[in-house]
């Protein structure tokens, strides 16, 4: 087989699939959760890797053959089928390629993990409100639709109805990898339900997708949280004005970024059952810290690789949601759709596919594959 600077760039992968094959099966290793973690995930990774690289050498393989049957057989039949096959093959080989060098780039760490997903009315008052509202049903409703798990945190309802803020967890496979397009400011022009002259309005909401720390990503003295209980209010039936669920936890932290110490304060009111508050308080609590103190992880990446789509601005203007014309314009890679109702109903998923889509390409520019 002739030289391949794809094939010459994938050796070694076997030995390394191999080596980290024999180290997860190490009581040390697993005894050592983070490392553990890390490398099954690389085993996982290296193992989708193997699998293309094997089809791709079975097609190179494939085309050699059948270059060497046309140039030997006498059999015209033979010679035909030949190059159907070569044809075949020689079709499959660019997305192959393109796949395999999807694949040897480096996995953003952050991408497997869950979400925290935040929601808030910005400008525009009742209005914004009613549209951050919209914003949280086409989440839900999206999320159901891959199969993750959805579950509200809290939400500060609006005046006249939607979300002055709402916080929820959602968790799943790769579901930051697939929601992280999705921060920023989103805007919507539209007839707001109170204006009486039929004016168009525009307002805003911004969305921010954090990815959720594991209990090993943050360190947390546990002994130094200030909890207080309360009784919730809301729907859930009698008892939930009865017995005190709802906690309110405190916690004093000093940003590694700025020095500064600050009291972060967390409400959890989701369940009837106060030790899952506390859990889900917990989870939040963790969430922030890691989201903070990666921040100017997140903000170097950004900064490299000067790419539009998956920007850690989340002050950016992203989106607008045209109600009048029924049209999506994305403004990061140009992309505008008028399917408006079907949109907003949470078929998202052609709009999450060409982000996805521009950011690999500049990931393959940045890479030179």
């Amino acid at each position: 087989m002739a030289e391949n600077p794809l094939l010459q760039r994938l050796e070694g992968i076997d030995a390394r699939f191999e080596e980290i094959g024999t180290l997860i099966t190490d009581p040390s290793v697993i005894a050592d959760q983070k490392r553990y973690v890390k490398l099954t995930k690389e085993y996982k990774s290296l193992e989708n890797l193997l699998a293309t690289t094997n089809r791709y050498k079975r097609l190179l393989s494939d085309i050699e053959d059948a270059k060497l049957l046309i140039a030997t057989e006498t059999d015209e039949e033979m010679r035909a089928m030949a190059r159907e096959e070569l044809d075949a093959s020689s079709n499959e080989i660019p997305k192959i390629e393109e796949e395999i060098k999807l694949l040897l780039i480096p996995e953003d760490p952050e991408d497997s993990k869950n979400i925290v997903l935040e929601i808030r009315g910005g400008t525009g008052g009742d209005e914004a409100a009613l549209f951050a509202g919209d914003l949280a049903r086409m989440y839900t409703r999206y999320c159901e639709s891959k199969g993750w798990t959805v579950q509200l945190s809290s939400c500060s309802e609006g005046a006249a109805g939607g979300f002055k803020e709402v916080v929820f967890s959602v968790t799943g496979s790769n579901v930051y990898g697939t929601m992280k397009y999705e921060s920023g400011v989103h805007r919507v022009q539209r007839v707001p339900a109170t204006e009486t002259q039929g004016r168009v309005h525009t307002s805003a909401a911004s969305v921010a997708v954090l990815p959720e720390a594991e209990p090993f990503d943050v360190h947390i003295n546990e002994g130094e949280i200030k909890w207080d209980t309360f009784r919730s209010s809301g729907a859930g039936g009698q008892n939930v004005n009865k017995v005190n669920s709802g906690v309110r936890l405190r916690y004093m932290w000093t940003n590694p970024n700025t020095g500064e110490e600050q009291e972060i304060l967390i409400e959890c009111t989701e369940t009837r059952d106060q030790p899952k508050n506390k859990e889900r308080a917990l989870a939040r609590l963790r969430t922030f810290i890691y989201d903070n103190e990666h921040k100017k992880y997140v903000d170097d990446i950004a900064s490299r690789r000067k790419t539009l789509v998956s920007t850690g601005d989340r002050s950016a203007k992203i989106r607008t949601y045209n109600y009048p014309q029924g049209r999506i314009t994305d403004h990061r890679i140009g992309y505008t759709i008028y399917n408006l109702p079907a949109f907003m109903d949470g078929d998202i998923q052609d709009c999450i596919d060409q982000l996805t889509v521009a950011e690999n390409a500049e990931k393959l520019k940045e890479a030179e594959l």
